[in-house]
């Protein structure tokens, strides 16, 4: 009788162990899933981020190319405009105020040797730099 017991006992273990590890793997699954779904979900991102860079970039050099050709075309007009009426004084050309500023402008344009613009602040600012203060003081 002690033998029947023992293996009522044993055979109803297994099927409770194997309940578990059935609700177990289903989790298990799962995970795996939304893991995959996870790392997909980066990559998309990561792809994104990099055709965003590429866009900027690209809209960047666009802009620097219309600058400069509008430095050339404001440079030709003003150029023309004293060739064209010589006797005009300069008070009167709208474009010979301008030329000054122009070339200013042109001559501040980004160089290689200057230092790229952080992306953070040297202290706190905002509502971080009252509480800044506070801590501080106390």
């Amino acid at each position: 009788m002690a033998w029947i017991n023992t293996l009522v006992f044993v055979i109803i273990g297994v099927v409770i162990g194997f309940i578990i590890a059935r609700l177990t793997m289903r989790e298990n699954t799962q995970q795996k899933d939304l893991k995959k779904e996870l790392e997909k979900s980066r990559y998309e991102l990561e792809q994104y981020r990099q055709e965003l860079v590429d866009h900027f970039a690209q809209s960047a050099e666009l802009l620097d190319n219309i600058s400069r050709d509008y430095s050339k075309l404001y440079q030709h007009m003003a150029t023309t405009s004293t060739e064209l009426m010589p006797n005009l004084p300069e008070q009167d050309n709208p474009f010979a105020k301008r030329i000054s500023k122009l070339s200013e402008v042109t001559e501040d344009t980004y160089s290689p040797t200057q230092e790229p613009p952080r992306d953070y602040s040297e202290g706190a600012s905002g509502l971080l730099k009252n509480a800044e203060k506070t801590s501080k003081a106390s």
